[in-house]
């Protein structure tokens, strides 16, 4: 019967998400209906645990459940609607006497994982900054409680669920799973390869070697440069469509991440023709990624583990949770690979794209590891930029995902509101072990404190692809500091 069921989810799932995914106008709700109905069972009992990488992804993620948006044709952030009331839990939230989000059912109240300080400072961020689209999700990644949602939109103010919706081009955070489907396949981190060229889109000529190859990067230098050519030569010799498809489908793209809040699924065009599989391992493909999915990826990568999220904290009342036992976790990584992965993802951090950022002083986060991605629609010009990642990278506390999505003229980028994130995070994320009084003295100073004043702009380009360099500027202009507290950019 297994195997019936799971015929069963493939048949079914399609219909119900035609009628919610990617933000259309009908009740997106009818997901997570139909996943809590059952259709999810085949990633759950035998065939989850932590047994192998590839348990339970047979079928389930191995092909995208509804056709795939193009980017450059049909941007499905055009297409983004707003949560109803009945389904914006924390518009429903309020803080109890202990300080504690909850949120009133029938059979009394029940408690959310969501840290109400934290919350409002990454919220007050946003709309300090008046970012026309931003999002940032803080999960914990040993238990998966989600510990924030924030948001804020300039452009659209009335509008609420950009955590959970997948209208965002991934970009560079996919060379995450192009780095492990990479690392599972036998290859170095130190493995090089040389290149020119590719930081705006790709060419085939330009994965071909040539005497023009000025610079060679290893795996690991790539992941934290975001060398688009190394990873599209390096997706092309090494990885089939295949084996891309299936570590796309473990760390949950193609299928449905259970929630109580409605959650897009991360839609990802895997193809078989050789340019356009490497065009896509390199981050320039159609593949769609929500906030939440990116705070859920990188508690992933932090543990090798891949935990649903979770919104309640253990209770009795379950009016608001799924009636089906929540699926056991799902080793996706092995050890090693985990480990590998880690070491490259900290090259982001100190000598990649975001080096820039993390070594602002006084506002340094410890051990921090992440991948940045940018990328932009050309008409309407739309500047998207990630960051996602996980602190301290040997005993992780806390995973992040920052999300912004900016006009020509801008104020932040993704990058700095991430180390935020993860910066007061750990501020809120007890430490598993005493602290000396002489480390605790030293504590991190508040957080960004904008005027009243729109602040000063800098201009972005109309860059296509997924690529960073080590300069670029993704930090804030100066703002004068004030009480309310967040770091004056630099």
């Amino acid at each position: 019967m297994p195997h019936a069921r799971h015929l069963l989810a493939a048949l079914l799932l399609p219909l119900a998400l035609l009628l919610g995914a990617m933000g259309t106008a009908s009740d997106s709700s009818q997901v997570l209906d139909a996943t809590d109905a059952g259709l999810s069972d085949a990633g759950t009992g035998a065939d989850a645990g932590t047994e192998a990488p590839d348990a339970g992804t047979e079928l389930l993620g191995l092909l995208p459940p509804v056709p795939v948006p193009s980017r450059q044709d049909a941007p499905p952030i055009t297409r983004m609607r707003t949560l109803t009331r009945k389904e914006d839990l924390l518009a429903q939230a309020r803080v109890n006497k202990q300080g504690r989000l909850v949120v009133s059912s029938k059979q009394g109240e029940q408690t959310l994982t969501v840290d109400p300080l934290l919350q409002g400072q990454l919220t007050r961020i946003m709309q300090d900054y008046q970012v026309p689209y931003g999002a940032a999700v803080v999960i914990e990644p040993s238990s998966g409680r989600v510990l924030a949602l924030a948001e804020h939109s300039q452009a659209q103010p009335g509008m609420r669920g950009l955590t959970t919706r997948a209208v965002f081009p991934a970009a560079s955070i996919f060379k995450i799973v192009t780095g492990g489907a990479l690392l599972e396949a036998g290859v170095s981190p130190d493995e090089e390869a040389c290149f020119h060229g590719g930081k705006r889109r790709l060419t085939e000529r330009l994965l071909e070697d040539s005497e023009r190859d000025g610079d060679c990067y290893s795996l690991s230098s790539a992941m934290g440069k975001s060398a688009n050519v190394v990873f599209a030569k390096l997706t092309q010799k090494y990885l089939s469509a295949d084996a891309l498809r299936r570590m796309a489908a473990r760390m949950r793209f193609n299928r449905p991440i259970p929630f109580p809040i409605p959650t897009d699924i991360s839609l990802a065009s895997i193809p078989e023709e050789s340019f356009e599989l490497a065009n896509t391992g390199a981050g320039f493909g159609d593949v769609f990624l929500s906030p939440l999915h990116g705070a859920a990826l990188a508690a992933a990568s932090a543990t090798g583990v891949w935990r649903d999220p979770v919104l309640f904290e253990p209770s009795p009342v379950a009016e608001f949770t799924p009636e089906v036992t929540p699926p056991a976790p799902e080793q996706v990584l092995s050890p090693e690979v985990k480990r590998a992965m880690a070491n490259m993802l900290e090259e982001t951090v100190t000598r990649g794209t975001a080096r820039r950022i993390f070594r602002e002083r006084a506002f340094r986060v410890e051990g921090a590891v992440g991948k940045t991605g940018t990328l932009a629609d050309k008409n309407p010009f739309r500047d998207y930029s990630w960051f996602v990642g996980y602190a301290p990278k040997d005993n992780p506390r806390v995973a992040v995902a920052a999300l912004i999505v900016n006009d020509p003229l801008w104020r932040i980028r993704a990058t700095w509101l991430g180390r935020e994130a993860m910066r007061l995070a750990l501020e809120r994320v007890p430490v598993p072990f005493p602290i000396p009084a002489a480390v605790a003295e030293t504590a991190s100073p508040p957080s960004p404190a904008p005027t009243d004043a729109p602040p000063p702009t800098q201009q972005v380009s109309g860059e296509e692809g997924g690529v960073e360099e080590p300069t670029l500027e993704d930090a804030p202009l100066s703002l004068p500091a004030t009480a309310t507290g967040l770091p004056a950019p630099p």
